[in-house]
């Protein structure tokens, strides 16, 4: 094991010299492909703004940069492989950018963000680009033509990103929706699901920005791949945001997401930091306007759906039956390929239906709209069939709900003090009654849907 560190390049003539430690492996992490293209999908992006008629500021681009590094750290240094505790991997990233000094006043809050998100220890210095890449955006070209985006939004196929879109839509805005996709099942509900909204808003000019960003595998030399993808939100904020500072001043970036998912609470004491993911924790969200604050960034994120259960953004969602309609083409699971695992070979990427986000999707459309009307394909369709091993993937989560609902109807007041758990409340006193009681309404909406389950292990 060791600690892990690496710089960025802009190309083979970037021969800026970085020291590392004895205990550090150092890897080189190559930015431009060709003359100067840039890779992992960064000019792509800039191309397909460009033909939107958005140009991102050297900062948001700046921003891009510094997602890659952090992409491909998390997703390229094994945590079994290279941490003392089987999780927290020591990192370091020297990122080039087009004002290290800028970027040097925001590096405890990204370092603060990061560390959170991901269970990590970062540890992120800046230098200056190339002199052949001080700049790389480019200028809008004089218009008399405004673009016609007036608001951002997160879409990632999932089913709560689908009723952010849907309620933009149906209140007349014309959003550009930001996308970013890796494996196919999640390429394939964004797909289905972007072109569902086109052929119902036909008149719209809304559209959306999709980038993939991946790296090799050994990118870092003798260390295995990680699949737990912590710090993938990172990037899609950061994706947003790019895309953001291209479109004037002022801009909001909409994370769509359900207060239970966003909170995420631990269901039982050994569900912690390791097993729950910080996506769109309010600390999280926090920093993230604290780090565009300290860059210039005029722009801020936010979750509009942080009071609501997913059953009830689903209730709620301005247009009922194109949701009823889509909605079993987005993806919440967190094991889409659970299907082919087990053998249902012709049956597609499906949902399993027992995962921690298929509970919550399957429990909040029956909240939504009664039992029986939830069209998604479910590996488990019924799951009272049978009893559920609680040593098995198909029992764990289930059995840890009803944990966590037992726990909270034998003391209700708890939840004020759980929802405190995953992380900091500081930056929301105001909110704290608010944020405990979507916690309880949110596994309210779950209990319904498992009462009478029957979990045990075999």
């Amino acid at each position: 094991m060791k600690r892990q560190l690496l710089t960025g390049h802009f190309g083979p003539d970037d021969h800026a010299s970085i020291s590392s430690a004895g205990d550090e492996q150092l890897t080189r992490l190559e930015l431009v492909a060709g003359e100067k293209m840039l890779d992992h999908g960064i000019g792509g992006a800039l191309t397909s703004l460009k033909a939107l008629g958005v140009f991102p500021s050297e900062i948001g681009i700046d921003l891009l940069v510094v997602a890659a590094h952090v992409h491909a750290a998390d997703t390229r240094i094994s945590r079994a492989e290279q941490s003392q505790d089987s999780w927290t991997r020591e990192i370091r990233l020297v990122i080039p950018v087009s004002d290290p000094v800028r970027w040097g006043t925001a590096t405890s809050t990204l370092t603060k963000a990061l560390n959170f998100l991901t269970g990590d220890q970062w540890t992120i210095g800046f230098r200056a680009r190339p002199d052949r890449f001080t700049t790389i955006g480019k200028q809008a070209p004089p218009s008399l033509l405004a673009l016609p985006f007036d608001s951002l939004s997160l879409f990632s196929g999932g089913l709560d990103s689908l009723i952010g879109a849907i309620d933009l839509l149906q209140a007349g805005s014309t959003p550009l929706l930001v996308s970013h996709f890796g494996e196919g099942a999640t390429s394939d509900a964004q797909g289905k699901l972007f072109a569902g909204l086109k052929k119902q808003y036909a008149n719209s000019a809304f559209d959306r920005l999709r980038v993939g960003m991946t790296f090799d595998k050994g990118l870092v030399k003798d260390v295995g791949s990680e699949n737990s993808t912590r710090g993938r939100s990172f990037l899609f904020f950061a994706l947003g945001v790019f895309a953001g500072t291209g479109l004037g001043n002022g801009f909001v970036l909409r994370v769509p997401e359900n207060g239970l998912i966003a909170l995420n609470v631990p269901l039982d004491p050994l569900r912690l930091g390791s097993n729950s993911t910080r996506t769109t924790h309010p600390y999280y969200m926090a920093r993230w306007n604290e780090l565009l604050t300290e860059l210039g960034i005029d722009g801020r994120v936010k979750n509009p759906y942080w009071d609501k259960t997913k059953g009830e953004m689903a209730s709620a969602c301005a247009n009922q039956a194109l949701l009823l309609k889509l909605a079993p083409h987005s993806l919440s699971c967190a094991h889409p390929a659970n299907a082919r695992w087990q053998g249902h070979q012709g049956r597609g990427i499906e949902h399993c239906g027992y995962c921690l986000p298929c509970l919550i999707r399957r429990a909040a459309l029956d909240s939504a709209w009664g039992a029986g009307r939830d069209e998604t394909t479910y590996t488990v369709p019924d799951l009272r069939a049978q009893s559920l091993d609680t040593r098995e993937s198909t029992g764990k989560q289930v059995r840890s709900f009803q944990y966590a609902i037992e726990r909270l109807r034998g003391h209700p007041g708890l939840a004020n003090l759980l929802i405190h758990k995953p992380g900091s409340l500081a930056d929301e006193v105001a909110r704290l009654d608010q944020l405990a009681d979507v916690y309880r309404r949110g596994l309210d909406e779950v209990a319904r849907l498992i009462d009478g389950v029957d979990t045990r292990p075999s």
